[in-house]
């Protein structure tokens, strides 16, 4: 069991246009929310969509990446890691977030006109 990672990988859409930030000393940050839907029949045997919603971050070129050929309600594949942090909101009330850090995309819909 020594060898499981925390590693993360869905497919889904884009449900915000992506937020592209270039910080102090030139790094590079996109945040963006991924919706991902299963689908399934309940018990009277209707179809059911459950949708959930994912808060992506990406770093570098991957960042550049997302930036460049996405748009609000791509479908994309993303692959990295479960990250937690808490901070304050503006009123001094603690937050915490669940965030995937993303470390490889795959584009799944035709890139965006340049």
């Amino acid at each position: 069991m020594s060898t499981l990672k925390n590693k993360v990988q869905l497919i889904g859409n884009i449900g915000n246009e992506p937020d592209f930030k270039e910080l102090e000393g030139g790094k590079k940050v996109v945040n963006f929310s991924l919706a991902t839907n299963e689908i399934y029949k309940n018990a009277e045997g209707v179809k059911v969509t459950d949708t959930q919603w994912h808060n992506i971050v990406a770093w570098g070129k991957t960042a550049e990446v997302i930036k460049k050929y996405t748009n609000k309600g791509d479908e994309i594949a993303v692959e990295g890691k479960l990250v937690s942090r808490s901070y304050e909101d503006a009123q001094g009330t603690k937050r915490y977030v669940t965030e995937v850090l993303v470390n490889e995309v795959l584009l799944l819909s035709k890139p965006k006109e340049q």
